[in-house]
Formats: C-alpha cells, structure tokens, sequence
C-alpha cells in the first residue's frame, strides 16, 4: 500500500519535501493537472448565455476547484485545440 502524501503549510515545505523524496512511494491517484496562466489578459469578451448555462459553468468551475473565468477560458483554449488537431 503506498503512503498519502503530508500536508503542506508553504511552497517551500512542498519543495524540499519534492527535493528528497521517493514519490514513487505515495499514492499520486487524487492528483489532476493544473494549468499556469502567464500571459496577459489583455482582451474582453462580454457575452449573454442563458443564467442556467451560467449556474452550470459556476458549479462546473467550483468542483474543479478554479475561478469560473479561468474556467471558460480553459473551455476556451481546449476547444481551440482539440479543432487544431
């Protein structure tokens, strides 16, 4: 049986503790990719969708722990994407 992973109080007790340990050892199944914004929001879009639409999305984003903005954008960008290919 592989162990849990510890709790975290910084950035910093998580990166020693990736620093020196076997993560092969942990069970990483609760684990999901989490995707880092680093360009600039420089553009707006304003759009009407039906507020039951928007309720979704909302409970959407919540379960997936991110801002429903973020979330949209995400939708955005793997729609995008998944036309690409």
């Amino acid at each position: 049986m592989k162990k849990k992973l510890p709790r975290f109080r910084s950035d910093k007790e998580a990166e020693d503790f990736v620093e020196k340990a076997d993560l092969t050892e942990y069970d990483l199944s609760a684990m999901r990719p989490i995707r880092f914004e680093f360009q600039p929001k420089s553009e707006r879009v304003n759009m009407r969708v039906p507020r039951q639409l928007l309720d979704a999305v909302r409970a959407s984003a919540a379960k997936a722990g991110v801002p429903y903005q973020r979330f949209i954008r995400q939708a955005l960008e793997d729609a995008v994407q998944r036309k690409r290919a």
